[in-house]
């Protein structure tokens, strides 16, 4: 009796490391796929003051993705503008080179948040999304051309 007691106890303790050995992996699993996730991700973002520190490296180019109305009552000096709501905007952003960084903006963050993703489903590497957008550029009391 003592016997199978004993076994009993021992193979229920050799149960519980095994679950919890289990219930470990599981959760590494999930952190792993977390990783992963956000590392995918199409683009980084930036706030005014970094977004304008790389604006300072001329190979970069800053895409405005606002309407040309948007564009033309104020801008960030030197950008490019290509309306994400344009039929032709993903006709107009392929002729762009790839090999480029992007610094992707809006008038809030919205729309430029859907820019990155259709640049990035057109194979384009190295994206920045203005936090805040155009809107959060003025705030910081950058430099605006009209």
């Amino acid at each position: 009796m003592k016997t199978t007691q004993s076994f009993a106890i021992i193979l229920a303790g050799f149960l519980a490391a095994a679950m919890a050995a289990h219930a470990a992996d599981a959760k590494e699993d999930k952190k792993a796929a977390a990783s992963e996730k956000k590392a995918t991700k199409p683009f980084k973002n930036a706030d005014a003051v970094e977004f304008d520190k790389l604006r300072a490296d001329k190979q970069n180019v800053v895409l405005d993705v606002r309407t040309k109305k948007e564009f033309e009552a104020g801008h960030i000096p030197g950008a490019l503008n290509i309306d994400v709501s344009a039929a032709d905007f993903e006709a107009k952003v392929a002729k762009l080179e790839k090999d480029k960084t992007y610094l992707v903006h809006c008038g809030a963050g919205v729309r430029s948040v859907k820019a990155c993703e259709k640049m990035n489903q057109l194979n384009f590497p190295k994206l920045v999304n203005l936090e805040g957008g155009f809107r959060a550029w003025e705030k910081a009391g950058k430099p605006v051309e009209k």
